[in-house]
């Protein structure tokens, strides 16, 4: 197996320990849930390489039962240039996770924390996690935020503030999610500190939705056929907000070809192919034609299923798009700041 060269500086090797921490701890967590609800099958590791390793890579967890899980995916990677002088990004480490339960009432849930660091000694920090219900309740939501207010009191009203705006929908007039906490390009100056608050926040993040997840499977145990429909719906709405608005997997796409079945490993399993098509007509130029070339990535079917080979043909259909028309990236999310996360890698 290719060995995958790891970051030189001290801050990387401290960031890319906390996510990797923090794969584990959800991963370990989930299996147990697994084990406890569902049929034991535990998650399964894939390894992927930038530049067969000369650039770095990453792993990514994947569900295997799917007696409770959708589809989910718990990845970390780490991705550097301190051999490239042509490069100014030094190196880049993350995880980025999406759960989605099989069970409509028990809800989603995604959670991204990154340390990005430039040659120039600059660094910033991404840190994200949100609930995403294909069917609210207002208890999981009370709780979700307010383990991540504990988490970071100083920091939770500008990450609630940048979140809702980030994960806002513009054509269809609502959020993807029902809480939302979002720090950009983040520093304090203070890096162990920052380093503090992202393993804090995550650390809260995994922990309440792990016990969200649990409560839910123990106790709303019969979902019914509409249920099933909202949550199709929701699911279609999810992947219609990644692949149209989401800066953080054009990014990924745009930056190099090696992982699009993993940057999209967040996608659910079906959509509703005929609600998709009803929104192209809000979308504006030339959004429209990114939606319909999606769409045209899809099965013509109602229920459509997103298995690997439409996730790569959806990669290549974003990719093209954005290097036909760059000028609508300025058209997807965004909190407060926009970091240059393409320009970085050129």
């Amino acid at each position: 197996m290719t060995q995958r060269i790891r970051a030189k500086s001290p801050r990387a090797e401290q960031a890319y320990t906390l996510v990797c921490d923090l794969q584990q701890r959800f991963v370990t967590r989930l299996n147990a849930i697994s084990k406890k609800y569902g049929n034991g099958k535990p998650y399964e590791p894939i390894e992927w390489f930038r530049d067969e390793g000369k650039h770095g890579g990453g792993v990514r967890f994947m569900a295997t039962d799917a007696s409770i899980f959708n589809r989910a995916s718990v990845n970390t990677s780490q991705v550097q240039y301190d051999a490239d002088d042509t490069k100014q990004l030094a190196s880049a480490s993350a995880i980025s996770t999406i759960i989605h339960p099989k069970n409509p009432l028990a809800p989603s849930v995604h959670i991204h924390i990154s340390w990005t660091e430039l040659k120039n000694g600059n660094g910033y920090w991404r840190v994200m996690a949100d609930l995403n219900p294909s069917i609210e309740n207002a208890e999981d939501k009370a709780e979700f935020a307010g383990k991540l207010q504990q988490a970071a009191p100083q920091q939770y009203a500008e990450a609630a503030a940048q979140g809702d705006r980030y994960f806002f929908i513009p054509v269809l007039g609502r959020h993807r999610g029902i809480t939302h906490f979002y720090l950009e390009n983040y520093t304090s100056g203070n890096f162990d500190a920052d380093l503090k608050m992202a393993r804090t926040v995550g650390e809260a993040a995994i922990d309440i939705y792990c016990d969200i997840l649990s409560a839910a499977l123990e106790k709303r145990t019969s979902p019914t056929e509409a249920d099933f429909k909202k949550q199709l719906d929701y699911h279609t709405l999810y992947f219609f907000q990644v692949l149209t608005l989401d800066r953080g997997t054009t990014s990924g796409l745009l930056v190099h070809n090696q992982n699009d079945v993993g940057i999209l490993a967040s996608l659910p399993s079906h959509v509703n192919r005929a609600l998709l098509a009803s929104w192209k007509q809000k979308m504006p130029k030339p959004q429209d034609l990114l939606l319909e070339k999606m769409i045209a990535c899809l099965a013509d079917e109602y229920v459509c299923s997103v298995e690997d080979d439409a996730k790569q043909a959806l990669a290549n259909c974003v990719r093209k798009h954005y290097q036909t028309h760059p000028e609508a990236i300025d058209m997807q999310a965004s909190g407060n700041s926009v970091p240059p996360t393409v320009n970085n890698h050129l």
